[in-house]
């Protein structure tokens, strides 16, 4: 059974807080662009496979991937690679925030993980805290709006993250591949620094 199918439960409760962007169909194929941050020319790939619900992956965000932007990133030795893999249905309306959030999709990702706690604890509208947090960066509850009923990106998410499921087998997330291999060491700074090290020099 596959990560998101296990939280299921949870994506069923989801449904009715915003019926609309979940209930759209669409035949319409959408390539949703990576979101490369770093170099695009440097010689090591991190991709990370992630979802914004997710304390893990923003634990890693907010304490982990500073350090590795100012030794490896912002050198221009490392590029990550994030890649959306939703594990509920809020995880999918955050996604498609930061898709809708055009050049400003880096800061919008960072600020949802940054302030995943106040967000997610929005009592039984947590939407409402996407917005609040999404507002900062020239979203109005109209975007929002037509942005979470977009179903081609909301299919397209969804499709990506299946594809990264059977191409990557992810089991959880924060899943990392670095230069095509599953990074399986401890996703704090030294583990990293373990693995990196060697390839940047």
């Amino acid at each position: 059974m596959s990560v998101y199918r296990r939280q299921a439960m949870i994506g069923a409760a989801l449904l009715a807080l915003a019926p609309a962007v979940f209930a759209q169909t669409s035949d319409t194929k959408v390539d949703l662009p990576d979101l490369v941050i770093g170099n695009a020319d440097a010689p090591v790939v991190i991709e990370e496979y992630a979802s914004l619900t997710c304390s893990h992956c923003a634990a890693f965000h907010v304490g982990v991937l500073p350090e590795l932007k100012k030794e490896y990133i912002d050198t221009g030795k490392v590029k990550l690679i994030y890649r959306d893999f939703p594990l509920d249905e809020l995880a999918v309306a955050a996604a498609m925030t930061g898709r809708c959030a055009g050049d400003k999709r880096e800061a919008v990702i960072g600020q949802i993980y940054a302030t995943q706690e106040v967000w997610l604890a929005q009592g039984k509208n947590p939407l409402e805290g996407l917005f609040s947090l999404a507002e900062p960066f020239g979203m109005t509850r109209e975007s929002m709006a037509k942005c979470l009923s977009n179903a081609d990106i909301f299919n397209a998410i969804v499709a990506d993250r299946d594809k990264f499921e059977k191409a990557v087998d992810v089991e959880g997330t924060p899943t990392f591949v670095i230069n095509g291999k599953k990074f399986t060491g401890r996703p704090d700074a030294a583990g990293f620094e373990s693995v990196l090290k060697p390839l940047v020099k």
